[in-house]
């Protein structure tokens, strides 16, 4: 997710071949080809454009006490919870035609992605301070004494969310990810910390960093909650990168920059800067990688995962330039900063297509792909994505080798702030309807009215966490880890 600065571009290496790889290429650069760029196709600034079967609900304007951009979400019961560079916010959803501002609470530290559990809160802070409080302020991590890491906030009075626990890890918590406790563990959730970047530089974030933390949150007394494992991921070092710059290189792997779990299958996925990873988690304290794929062909960065109900497939979007070049334009094709969809066959990946969005934006507008979950659909590979100013795509990868937009919201460069900083974060459905939450435009609701995607409104959730995903099926959401306890 967004960190200013460039974020090297890909091969494809290890287990895949380059040959059907760039057979699928020359098809899908045909197909754009044969739509140029023109400036006309290119909203006016804030200008609205979609395809007919999207609804704009509704836009809740950012908050005013949270003077920076917003970033991911998450959802229990009537509410939507949403991050800020500056802290959260949560939204009162029971109507979403009248989705409202319940409170904000101020307690900067980038990028406070969140995630809900019962009456938790979990914000990660990737930004080193100057203490755990929320009166802190930034501070370099080369000071021995700076805190990064996990706040742990108890939301049970909505109104007034209260600060209760700070858990240092190392290199602090770009992301994370909840995977609750199974049968005589059920009273516990883990909390796994991605994270990357570390350096010979900072004395809690040392090279070479190839492994994740393990959170363990007892639910009766959440401010026991402690680092209990950092297991290794990497032993070999995982991609060694190319150094190449913007947008040709490839990441090396220091870490992980994302990780969404499937606890019911027991199994996890890692988009872990280099490549992807598959992890049994059936310990969740220990998790085990039992595959890996890299792409130093296409994919500079291994941003974040989805995968299928089934848990057959996985999607894993390539963050090239970091969320803050414009790569969805006819230089960079439709290969870069895209999608990349795999089958999970004898236990292993195969790669069947990447998909980028066909419109290009304008030179001015950060795009490429992000944060999105599926739209649950039985019998469907349906997905709800944000492409930052690209705006908001759905598409239908049913077919892995073949997937195709179904739907899609956009506005015209967003010139409230400066160019290549805004647009969607992340778009997730929940309930009935798309939530969009835009750096700098606040919370937007979406509905999609199509025949494809319409049983969807009869799965309800108590809860979602993009990053833990549970499975669905028609008349009955099973809560992400059933977040009634």
């Amino acid at each position: 997710m967004y960190q200013g600065g460039p974020r090297v571009s890909t091969l494809f290496g290890k287990g895949l071949t380059g040959r059907f790889l760039i057979a699928a290429g020359i098809a899908a650069a045909t197909a754009l080809a044969a739509l140029p760029a023109q400036a006309a196709d290119i909203p006016a600034p804030g200008e609205i454009a979609k395809s007919a079967n999207i609804e704009h609900v509704l836009n809740v304007p950012k908050p005013a006490e949270l003077p920076d951009i917003h970033t991911d979400m998450a959802f229990q019961g009537d509410y939507a919870y949403v991050g800020n560079y500056s802290g959260f916010s949560i939204y009162d959803i029971r109507k979403p035609k009248r989705t409202s501002l319940v409170s904000s609470v101020l307690c900067p530290g980038g990028q406070m992605d969140v995630a809900v559990y019962g009456n938790l809160l979990f914000g990660a802070v990737d930004s080193p301070r100057n203490n755990d409080s929320c009166s802190s302020v930034g501070q370099t991590a080369d000071v021995k004494e700076s805190w990064e890491g996990v706040r742990i906030f108890d939301i049970s009075d909505k109104k007034n969310p209260k600060y209760i626990k700070a858990v240092e890890t190392n290199c602090g918590s770009h992301t994370l990810t909840l995977v609750p406790g199974k049968g005589r563990d059920r009273r516990n959730v883990y909390v796994y910390v991605s994270s990357y970047r570390p350096s010979a530089a900072f004395p809690d974030c040392q090279p070479p960093h190839d492994k994740i933390s393990v959170i363990k949150v007892p639910l009766r007394t959440p401010t026991d909650a402690a680092v209990v494992a950092t297991p290794v991921l990497f032993p070999d070092g995982g991609n060694p990168g190319d150094g190449l710059p913007y947008p040709e290189g490839t990441s090396a792997t220091s870490g992980c920059h994302d990780i969404t779990a499937y606890p019911e299958k027991n199994i996890a996925a890692g988009a872990c800067m280099g490549e992807g990873i598959l992890m049994d988690i059936s310990d969740p304290v220990a998790p085990k990688v039992t595959a890996t794929v890299r792409d130093d062909e296409n994919f500079a960065f291994w941003h974040s995962a989805t995968f299928n109900n089934e848990g057959t497939k996985v999607i894993f979007t390539d963050e090239l330039g970091g969320g803050s070049r414009a790569t969805c334009n006819e230089a960079i094709g439709p290969n870069r900063g895209a999608n990349a969809y795999f089958d999970l066959v004898g236990g292993q990946f195969v790669f069947k297509s990447y998909f980028k969005i066909a419109r290009h934006q304008a030179d001015t507008e950060n795009c490429v792909a992000h944060n999105g979950s599926l739209i649950p659909v039985k019998g469907k590979d349906i997905m709800v994505q944000a492409w930052y100013q690209g705006g908001i795509s759905v598409v239908d990868f049913t077919d892995s080798a073949n997937p195709q937009e179904i739907a899609f919201f956009e506005r015209g460069p967003d010139e409230t702030a400066a160019p290549l900083s805004g647009g969607f974060w992340s778009a997730y459905y929940y309930n009935g309807y798309i939530y969009g939450s835009d750096f700098n435009l606040g919370l937007d609701v979406l509905k999609i009215n199509d025949r494809r995607t319409d049983k969807a409104s009869k799965v309800r959730f108590d809860i979602l966490n993009a990053q833990t995903q549970a499975s669905y099926r028609e008349g009955h959401g099973h809560g992400h880890g059933h977040g009634h306890h």
